[in-house]
């Protein structure tokens, strides 16, 4: 049984993924995964960074562990995920009750009393 060590120890950092939105702006603009590509040293990571599934956003050793991925359950959920088209900040707002409405100003009761006591 691991010994306890705090709060520190329970953040799962060191095998952090991606996060969805992330791999969804990998895939849509070279320069958001180029960016991200640079932050890695080629020499730490596994294969010398050459192959990458943008996807899962995961080095692998060798082309042939790549390809067997590529055909495997976890790699065709993550594609299935991506489909979908993330949330925006707007839609966030709005499901939470949030939302900017632009629209025709309802008149208020006051204005309503002074246009009948004036009448």
């Amino acid at each position: 049984m691991p010994a306890i060590r705090g709060s520190d120890s329970k953040k799962k950092t060191r095998r952090r993924a991606r996060d969805l939105d992330q791999i969804h702006a990998d895939l849509h603009e070279d320069r958001h995964l180029q960016r991200y590509k640079e932050t890695k040293a080629a020499e730490d990571l596994p294969g010398l960074g050459q192959n990458y599934c943008t996807e899962c956003a995961k080095w692998f050793e060798s082309e042939a562990n790549l390809s067997q991925h590529t055909r495997g359950k976890p790699h065709k959920k993550r594609v299935r995920q991506l489909k979908e088209e993330p949330y925006t900040q707007k839609e966030a707002e709005a499901a939470a009750g949030l939302s900017t409405d632009n629209g025709k100003k309802l008149e208020t009761a006051m204005d309503e009393d002074t246009e009948l006591i004036e009448n």
